[in-house]
């Protein structure tokens, strides 16, 4: 069980928190490229607990910087975004991306001090579709992460974020819960009727898997393993990645190319980040005839976004209309009766409450990564506190380690060395790894 004080190191974000400070250490997922558009106006951006405005400038450049103006603390979400920089609409003082004054016109030219003055800004990289951050206290930022999903390019990925309601913590442990396919999603599912050309059909035929995890230079990875065909073994393998990177193992180990990230806005919300290969053979998706398996439909249906700072990446099926839920098809075919694998997802950890009580919980074997997963952050962000560097900072490459998905293996080989098979050979079936490194 996770005791209290465990549970609010794990969970708290903000500016002065442990666990902040931790993740600031990381280059950030911020924004996506494209909700940025030169001289336009601002978007309001919460992350990390931090009140932030996001605007590209003239040049092009993206900036993010704290939303309040540094003359007497407007809100710059309400300035001038024009010829390179952000004005105040307050008294017009002007700022670059990064932070430096420009101009002060309210002020006699004698009495001008602009070289003195700095907005709170930090640095931002755009990469693959993304403008990162980093929010840490080292002078010069560390490398930018350079695992395999955030390197595809435009034409080769799907790309989309969502916001939850929750703190990110269970968002992310959903992605590394392997046993709620068999129910949440596929319950209403039997071996017999699903695809017999998936792999995933193997969750249907033991709904209770047994667990090897362990820690890794990374994060922390497991292998849940059913029985399967003679002498065969059903492996479904995903990862937790510092600080609130996941890759879920729901399809084919050989080209199951995602990454999602978990990135607090605060509290007790988080920006869900996803990216994954256009050419990824999918997890489970149809019966043996065909046709869809009711409610497992990939998509999301969003609500306008708007300039409030919780207002982007909502979708239209939420807490207030009970996530659509339909109790008859729930009854007869759904296993949730809710439309869509993400959304399925999001009903059940908002569910929890903003921050679940995790003092309430009774873990099980089945949620062996889940407490191994916690032990590892809070041993991390511990000895962070003590001086020690998080891990992977000064080595991006570390996450290369990391494939998640599902295949079979003899029963004579053991999992970490079904693992190391699976990986040699399966590697970078993108490219994209080896485009980086030229």
């Amino acid at each position: 069980m996770t005791n209290a004080a465990d549970s609010q190191l794990l969970t708290r974000v903000g500016p002065g928190t442990p666990m902040g400070a931790f993740m600031r250490e990381y280059w950030i997922p911020a924004i996506l490229s494209s909700e940025l558009v030169a001289d336009a106006p601002p978007t309001r951006v919460m992350l990390l607990g931090e009140k932030l405005i996001a605007f590209r400038d003239t040049q092009g450049q993206a900036g993010l910087m704290d939303h309040r103006c540094p003359h007497r603390c407007a809100s710059l979400f309400f300035g001038r975004n024009e010829e390179g920089g952000i004005r105040c609409a307050y008294h017009g003082w002007k700022f670059k991306t990064t932070g430096e004054c420009l101009d002060m016109p309210n002020v006699p030219e004698h009495q001008k001090f602009e070289q003195h003055v700095r907005a709170k800004a930090y640095p931002c990289v755009e990469r693959n579709g993304i403008v990162w951050t980093y929010m840490g206290a080292r002078a010069e930022p560390p490398p930018i992460p350079c695992f395999e999903a955030v390197l595809l390019g435009e034409a080769e990925r799907n790309l989309f974020c969502v916001q939850r309601e929750c703190n990110w913590l269970q968002g992310l442990e959903g992605d590394i819960d392997t046993s709620h396919f068999s129910f949440l999603h596929a319950g209403a599912v039997s071996f017999d009727q699903a695809d017999p050309t998936n792999l995933g059909r193997y969750a249907m035929l033991n709904r209770a898997p047994e667990y090897h995890v362990a820690d890794t230079d990374w994060g922390t990875m497991y292998a849940a393993h059913r029985p399967a065909e003679t002498d065969t073994t059903y492996w479904r393998v995903a990862h937790y990645l510092f600080p609130f990177w996941t890759i879920p193992p729901d399809g084919a180990f050989s080209d199951h190319i995602i990454a999602r990230a978990w990135v607090p806005m605060d509290d007790t919300h988080t920006m869900f980040f996803h990216v994954s290969w256009k050419k990824n053979t999918p997890g489970l998706r149809k019966l043996k005839d065909g046709t869809p398996i009711p409610g497992v439909s990939i998509g999301n249906d969003y609500l306008p976004n708007t300039s409030d700072w919780h207002g982007r990446w909502r979708l239209k099926a939420n807490v207030s209309n009970d996530y659509l839920i339909d109790r008859d098809v729930q009854a007869s075919g759904s296993y949730s009766g809710i439309e869509g694998i993400h959304l399925q997802d999001q009903a059940l950890t908002e569910s929890m409450g903003e921050i679940v009580d995790h003092t309430f919980e009774n873990l099980a074997g089945s949620d062996l990564m889940i407490s191994r997963t916690r032990r590892r952050i809070l041993q991390a962000v511990r000895a962070a506190q003590h001086g020690a560097t998080a891990p992977g900072v000064d080595r991006p490459e570390t996450f290369q380690g990391a494939r998640g998905g599902d295949f079979l293996s003899p029963n004579t080989v053991g999992w970490l060395e079904a693992y190391g098979e699976q990986m040699r050979d399966s590697k970078n079936p993108t490219g994209a790894l080896k485009v980086a490194a030229e």
